[in-house]
């Protein structure tokens, strides 16, 4: 494992292996990692009630997050309490070196998180209409196409991470005491690809 900074707030992880990388690209153990980041330290029978799964198949998965360093036991109320909690609460693989074997995995895992996105997307708009009006003009899909060198899209991905890092920085997202009075978690996903070039 490699946090970036022991005493960084953000406990942000590099991946770059591809074992760790596969372990993370499965759906129960995203959800895992999503419900610590929610609700903090659990215990694998609290997340198995939250997610509707058994406490037999939460705790399998917990201990694989656990074998590949994404979450680590926490301190009980008691001997008998056994909760869990995030290690890391970011994760990137983008600057990272990655094997042939690493960047497939990292694809699956794009792909897998890109289903989910839309997943979330659809179960937005079944209830956007019904909320406030700032949640829904400020959310769901917005597209852009534009012609770029390889360097300012490079300035764009990091003025758009620098943007969003204050509040990563500010608000480790398994704290609740950093969470604003109405606040609610939103959850961004940047999809950028970019097109073959173009015959001249």
């Amino acid at each position: 494992m490699s946090l970036e900074s022991s005493d960084d707030p953000r406990r942000r992880r590099l991946l770059d292996d591809p074992l760790a990388i596969r372990a993370m690209a499965h759906p129960v153990r995203l959800d895992l990692q999503a419900l610590l980041g929610k609700e903090g330290p659990l215990t694998a029978a609290d997340a198995a009630r939250r997610l509707g799964i058994s406490q037999a198949l939460a705790s399998h998965h917990l201990r694989q997050l656990a074998k590949y360093d994404f979450v680590e036991p926490a301190p009980g109320k008691d001997n008998r309490e056994r909760p869990w909690r995030l290690v890391s609460t970011s994760q990137s693989w983008r600057d990272a070196e990655l094997s042939p074997e690493a960047s497939a995995a990292a694809d699956v895992l794009e792909q897998l998180l890109a289903e989910r996105a839309l997943g979330d997307l659809a179960d937005w708009q079944q209830r956007r209409s019904a909320g406030d009006r700032i949640w829904w003009e400020n959310s769901g899909i917005g597209h852009t196409g534009i012609y770029l060198t390889g360097e300012e899209l490079a300035e764009i991905e990091a003025a758009i991470v620098a943007l969003l890092q204050r509040y990563v920085d500010e608000r480790p997202i398994d704290d609740k005491s950093t969470r604003p009075p109405g606040s609610r978690l939103v959850d961004i996903t940047r999809i950028v690809t970019v097109h073959p070039e173009e015959e001249q």
